[in-house]
């Protein structure tokens, strides 16, 4: 089978790869469609701090289910599913509260001996695949895995109806949480970037309003000025400098911070801006299974049309075309899509 392969940074290749056997627990998944996430991107430029070449590349995916293994029940040939990308132990204190995102012992497709899903079959542990509703697009199906991670970074801000939410970064991540945290009932949500037509896809999805922030000299004062007022929850979806204290700046007394952004460089805090006025920066490690059917819900509601989201739709073997569109943001590149 063909497999889009990095041999080495920013040197994608198509490849011949022999198909692994299929054990007892697992799934074989024709892949339909997978993503270019912005860690591939930083496995691409080689930041990511645990994927690197050579690597079959992706964790984004829908697909059908073409083969199961003899001890699997719940999915049978021709199943529409996506699939959670980690697995972890089952044993630990973290597995066992269903918050397999912390077990030291985590899996990724793309990290050992398991591949990734820019593949024209990919092979999971049927218990992280899930069902997508019959009636959901292959290309909405591959959004569900970014839009779990919106949903886990609203989840642990534990967004409330009614409270002013500020998404930093428009970026597909930043588009999707903005998503996550309308569905939860935020009746004001503000979206910032560098970039205008990002901003331009938050405006179509539903934000209240939003900031260009190489417009202003100080863009959070202008921000606090347009609202008429500071923001119950901020989620860090971009790790520009200064970032987490400008998000500080823009937080309420007891509010709180989310990260949901990769950083590369260390960040000087205002730690007095924490403590004082009582404000939470919270971390946030990829999701959990809650975080994935909140995500489905909200395809199957059908209110926020969060395919805007997707700028390009590729065959895979234009991968590395894929990848310098998201790397370098040409061509107004948010979320493409690799079909298979």
């Amino acid at each position: 089978m063909d497999v889009v392969f990095m041999e080495d940074k920013e040197k994608i290749s198509i490849k011949d790869y022999q198909l692994p056997s299929l054990n007892k627990n697992e799934v074989l998944i024709k892949v339909k469609m997978a993503g270019i996430c912005g860690s591939d991107i930083n496995t691409y430029r080689g930041l990511h701090p645990f994927r690197k070449p050579p690597v079959i590349m992706g964790h984004e995916v829908s697909g059908e289910v073409a083969d199961i293994g003899t001890e699997v029940k719940s999915f049978q040939n021709g199943d529409k599913v996506t699939v959670e990308p980690q697995q972890g132990c089952t044993q630990c204190e973290y597995c066992l509260s269903g918050n397999e995102n912390l077990c030291t012992l985590r899996r990724a497709p793309g990290v050992g001996n398991w591949s990734g899903t820019m593949a024209e079959y990919f092979i999971a542990p049927s218990s992280t695949v899930i069902k997508l509703p019959p009636e959901t697009s292959f290309e909405t199906g591959a959004l569900i895995e970014p839009l779990a991670v919106g949903f886990h970074a609203i989840n642990k801000a534990n967004v409330q109806p009614g409270e002013k939410v500020a998404i930093l970064g428009a970026g597909p991540i930043g588009l999707l949480t903005q998503a996550a945290a309308l569905h939860k009932g935020s009746d004001f949500v503000m979206v910032t970037d560098i970039i205008d037509y990002p901003l331009d896809i938050s405006q179509q999805l539903g934000a209240h309003t939003t900031i260009n922030v190489a417009s202003y000299t100080d863009w959070v004062k202008a921000a606090i000025d347009n609202v008429g007022d500071k923001f119950d929850k901020v989620i860090i979806a971009t790790d520009a400098k200064e970032i987490v204290n400008q998000a500080l700046q823009l937080t309420k007394r007891g509010g709180k911070i989310v990260t949901v952004a990769m950083f590369h460089k260390k960040h000087l805090i205002d730690v007095n801006n924490i403590q004082s006025l009582e404000k939470e920066i919270i971390g946030c490690m990829t999701y959990n299974r809650d975080d994935f059917l909140q995500a489905i819900e909200l395809i199957k509601f059908g209110n926020i049309p969060i395919e805007q989201v997707i700028s390009h739709i590729l065959p895979y073997y234009e991968a590395s075309q894929g990848f310098r569109l998201v790397h370098q943001k040409q061509d107004r590149s948010l979320k493409v899509l690799l079909r298979f």
